[in-house]
C-alpha cells in the first residue's frame, strides 16, 4: 500500500491523501485551498492524478479546506462513492452547495466590477455541480467498520473538532497495516464539543499541526469576550464576529446568548447573517446528543438570534447604526456577506472585529488580526479604523500541547508519523514535538512525496 501526498502540506488547507494498491485507489479528503494568492490558483490546475481512476473518497470532516474541491472531482470524472459521517454528510448538504454558489456569485461580481483579469471570470464548479456530487455520498456512524472498495477496512472515531469531524482509520486487509488520518482534532476542553477520542491503533499516523508551533491563550474566553462586547456597545458601536459558519458561529451563539443571560453584557440584538451558518445551526441542533449542548440549550440559540436569510435582509442590516452583534460568514473574512460588513464597519473607530480561530497567512482575516491600516475588498481599499481582536481561546483546533496529551491518551507505537495540515515552520516543529516526546520516527512530506505503508 502506498500513500501520496497531494494537498495540505506545508499549509493548511488543500487536504488531499491518496492511498493505493495494485487494484485501488482511495482519496482521503478532498480539499480546496484557501488563503494566499498561490494556493488558491492550485485550486484551478489539472488534478494531480485522472478522477475517473479514484475508487472512493472518504472525509474526515466538512470543512471546505477538507471537503470542497469534491464538486469539480465530480465534474472531471469522478464516479465512486463518497463515504463520511451523518453529521458530515448533512453538513456536505449545505456547504457544497453555498460554496458553489459563491463561486458563481464571486464570478459574477468580478464581471461587472471588472477587477478581474478575465474577461469572462467562470466558477471553478457550481451550484448544479455541488449537488451532483451529494449523489454519491454514503454515511456510516462512528465505529462502525466498512470497505469502500475491497480490501480497505476503514472506521471512523470522533475527532472532536465539528460535528461529524472524524479521524479516519484504514486497514489494508492484504497485509494488516492500519494508516490513522488526524483530520483536524478538537479541544481537550472545548466550550460544546467533546473532546478527541485517542486512537489505538495506527501503524502509520498522519497528523495534522494547524498549531503545532503555539499554545492557545490562557484567557476566559468567555470574560474576553464580554469585555469587548461591553466596551464597544458603550461607544455605540456594533461588534462584528467573522466566524466560521460550521462550528465556532453555534459556540459563539452559544456564548453570547449565556455572558447575556448572565448579565454580563448588555442586551443587544444579536444577528446571524449567513444562510449557511443559518441552516448547520440548525444541524447542530438536530444532532445534540453528538456535543455538549443540551436540546434545550440549543433552542435558546435558535430563540435569541435573529437569522438574516435574504440578500434584502442581509443589505438592511448594513444600514443598522445601534450596538449589536453580528455573526456572519467566513470567519477569515475570505468571501461571504461579512465583506459588505466588513466595508460599512471598518472604518469606524466605534466598531470592533472579532476573529475566533486560525487565520491562515494571505487572507484578510490574517492582514487585519497582523494590523494592516486599509485592506482590499471587491477591488478597493478601505480604512481600518475599528478595533480589530484575535480570540485564539476561541479556536476548534487543539494545540501543539493538547495534540500532544491526545497522542499520550492512547496506546499508539506507530511505525512512522507524517505531520501536515500546517504552515512549514508549524508543522516541523510539531514534528520536533512529537520526536521528543515519543522517540516515534517522525517527519513532514513534500506535496506529492509518495512512501510505502
Amino acid at each position: 500500500m502506498k500513500l501520496r501526498f497531494l494537498g495540505g502540506t506545508g499549509t493548511v488547507t488543500g487536504s488531499r491523501y491518496l492511498l493505493s494498491d495494485d487494484k485501488h485507489r482511495v482519496l482521503i479528503d478532498c480539499g480546496m485551498y484557501q488563503g494566499v494568492k498561490t494556493l488558491r490558483r492550485r485550486n484551478w490546475a489539472k488534478f494531480p492524478v485522472d478522477p475517473s481512476t479514484i475508487d472512493a473518497v472518504v472525509l474526515t470532516h466538512a470543512h471546505i479546506d477538507h471537503s470542497g474541491y469534491l464538486p469539480a472531482l465530480v465534474k472531471n470524472g469522478f464516479k465512486g462513492k463518497i463515504y463520511c459521517t451523518q453529521g458530515t454528510h448533512d453538513l456536505c448538504k449545505v456547504l457544497l452547495p453555498d460554496a458553489g454558489y459563491l463561486q458563481e456569485e464571486d464570478a459574477k461580481y468580478a464581471f461587472r466590477k471588472k477587477f478581474s483579469r478575465h474577461e469572462n471570470p467562470e466558477p471553478l464548479f457550481t451550484v448544479k455541480d455541488a449537488w451532483e456530487s451529494l449523489k454519491h455520498f454514503e454515511p456510516y456512524h462512528y465505529h462502525q467498520t466498512f470497505e469502500p472498495v475491497k480490501g480497505f477496512e476503514v472506521t471512523f472515531t470522533p475527532a472532536g473538532h465539528i460535528l461529524g469531524s472524524a479521524c479516519v482509520h484504514v486497514r489494508h486487509k492484504a497485509n494488516d497495516r492500519t494508516v490513522v488520518f488526524s483530520g483536524d482534532v478538537g479541544r481537550q476542553n472545548d466550550l460544546i464539543m467533546r473532546p478527541p477520542e485517542p486512537i489505538k491503533k495506527a501503524n502509520v499516523l498522519v497528523c495534522e499541526s494547524t498549531y503545532g508551533d503555539r499554545l492557545h491563550e490562557e484567557t476566559d474566553p468567555e470574560t474576553e469576550l464580554a469585555e469587548i462586547i461591553t466596551r464597544t456597545a458603550g461607544r455605540g458601536g456594533i461588534v462584528l464576529i467573522p466566524a466560521f459558519a460550521v462550528g465556532r458561529a453555534q459556540m459563539l451563539l452559544y456564548a453570547i446568548h449565556k455572558i447575556m443571560r448572565e448579565g454580563r453584557i448588555p442586551k443587544l440584538p444579536v444577528f446571524l447573517n449567513s444562510p449557511m451558518a443559518i441552516k448547520a445551526t440548525e444541524i447542530f441542533c438536530t444532532h445534540h446528543k453528538e456535543h455538549k449542548l443540551s436540546a434545550s440549550q440549543c433552542e435558546v440559540i435558535d430563540s435569541h438570534t435573529e437569522f438574516v436569510r435574504t440578500v434584502d435582509e442581509s443589505i438592511k442590516l448594513d444600514s443598522v447604526r445601534f450596538p449589536c452583534i453580528i455573526v456572519s460568514a467566513s470567519g477569515m473574512a475570505s468571501g461571504g456577506r461579512v465583506l459588505h460588513h466588513l466595508k460599512t464597519l471598518l472604518p469606524n473607530y466605534r466598531n470592533s472585529v472579532v476573529f475566533a480561530g486560525f487565520q491562515a497567512p494571505g487572507t484578510r482575516g490574517d492582514r487585519l488580526v497582523a494590523g494592516a491600516e486599509r485592506i482590499k475588498i471587491h477591488g478597493e481599499y478601505w480604512p481600518v479604523k475599528a478595533e480589530i481582536h484575535n480570540m485564539g481561546s476561541l479556536s476548534a483546533h487543539g494545540d501543539y500541547n493538547e495534540l500532544l496529551q491526545w497522542l499520550e491518551q492512547g496506546a499508539l507505537e506507530p511505525e512512522h508519523v507524517y505531520v501536515t495540515h500546517g504552515e512549514m515552520l508549524a508543522s516541523d516543529i510539531m514534528r520536533k514535538r512529537i520526536n521528543d516526546k515519543f522517540g516515534w520516527n517522525t517527519e513532514v512530506p513534500d506535496l506529492f512525496e509518495e512512501v510505502e505503508i
